[in-house]
């Protein structure tokens, strides 16, 4: 595998991005989660809102590849190799974070040792190795040049489809079972999350296919690109409206916690990331990829993709931390901390009602290090397993030059 110098500086800047997460993971690991910006009133984190983002983009790459087996969509076809190998990469940053949250990777052996059946996440921890099972499947018999691989594929494909959807549904459920969270509490929080999973995921396959299509890592015509683009669009407008179905009913009268969250939302400490995602996640890519003429430039879809990258992960953010800001206890004392650090952070006593949380230093560059983690396994899985096609390269100039 010859490198351009160009990948030779990408390849050392992701490894120095990975050796500080790892050095950050190893002062978690001595310290325990007391390094974290985590607490008992805030016991889930950064960590945790990065596995339902990438669990999110995991699913959608899948949804895309498997979908077009089934449904015998030929030009999807075209992308399926590139979108398992990216559901490949974020599923397995995804299972990470769970590890990582654990503060201890050994306690993973409780779950054998004394295993819950009613616990979604035991459910999810079950979905996702199978999930992760099916991708390298997938994989193995796209690659494969052996009589009959192709007829596996299709084969694989009528499971891999429902267990992509399922993959998202089980995450939401651990959220959308637990009554004491009036946050989460809703029954639209699975659909909610597969709709959120599809505009992502699609949107992270479009960038990582307009990406290589610009290095000539694997060639991809504009026509397909816009293509995508327009179920791109649906699917942000189905996200967008999910989202305006959880508003309303928290808005409508009779709940006055649904009101305290939704007030959070929109004027409050997570209200930047709600509206964030409003904006730069639903409105102004859907305007953009409404129109036929704009999904056609490139440039323009590759913006539209990274606003809704940047505005479902901003929906992790809100989903996630608003129902911590009303412990679900009442009366004095309150919740002990539990951790000096985020006590401090909180500038609060080590008894307090409310809960406060930032994540710290050791939290962000672990995450920064799992995303470069990442994209070092894609760049390396790219040069591997993909080929860039002149003709087809050649096509989509001459479609170009139509224009």
């Amino acid at each position: 595998m010859q490198l351009t110098k160009t990948y030779k500086i990408a390849f050392a800047v992701l490894g120095a991005l990975v050796a500080l997460g790892v050095g950050a993971y190893v002062s978690q690991f001595v310290g325990g989660l007391g390094v974290t910006g985590m607490s008992n009133g805030t016991s889930w984190g950064l960590y945790i809102a990065s596995f339902m983002f990438f669990v999110g983009l995991s699913a959608g790459g899948l949804i895309v590849a498997s979908s077009a087996s089934i449904f015998h969509v030929t030009e999807y076809k075209k992308v399926a190799l590139p979108a398992i190998i990216v559901s490949l990469i974020c599923i397995c940053i995804a299972g990470a974070f769970v590890l990582i949250d654990l503060g201890g990777i050994v306690r993973i052996l409780n779950l054998f040792a004394s295993p819950n059946f009613v616990s979604p996440l035991l459910w999810d921890i079950c979905v996702i190795t199978t999930y992760l099972v099916i991708n390298l499947i997938y994989l193995r018999f796209m690659t494969s040049k052996k009589p009959g691989a192709k007829e596996k594929v299709a084969i694989v494909s009528r499971f891999a489809l429902p267990v992509a959807i399922l993959v998202h549904s089980v995450t939401a459920w651990i959220f959308g079972l637990q009554i004491a969270r009036e946050g989460w509490y809703s029954t639209i929080m699975a659909p909610l999350f597969v709709a959120s999973a599809m505009d992502s995921g699609l949107a992270l396959l479009l960038l990582s296919l307009i990406w290589m299509n610009r290095a000539k890592v694997f060639a991809t015509s504009r026509k397909l690109i816009a293509n995508l683009a327009g179920l791109l669009a649906v699917c942000i407008a189905v996200d967008g409206y999910m989202v305006g179905c959880e508003v309303l009913t928290m808005a409508y009268p009779g709940t006055d916690m649904g009101s305290a969250v939704l007030a959070q939302m929109t004027s409050g400490a997570t209200a930047p990331f709600f509206w964030i995602e409003v904006v730069v996640g639903v409105i102004v890519p859907f305007c953009i990829l409404v129109f036929a003429k704009n999904r056609r430039r490139t440039g323009l879809v590759a913006l539209a993709c990274g606003g809704v990258v940047i505005g479902v992960f901003c929906k992790r953010i809100w989903l996630l931390f608003t129902s911590f800001i009303y412990p679900n206890v009442s009366g004095a004392p309150g919740l002990i901390a539990g951790s000096s650090a985020s006590r401090g952070a909180g500038g609060m006593d080590g008894w307090a009602v409310a809960s406060s949380y930032a994540p710290s230093v050791n939290e962000v560059l672990i995450v920064v290090g799992m995303v470069a983690l990442g994209i070092l396994a894609f760049l390396v899985l790219g040069k591997l397993l993909l080929s860039y096609d002149p003709a087809q390269a050649a096509d989509d100039d001459a479609d170009a030059k139509a224009r």
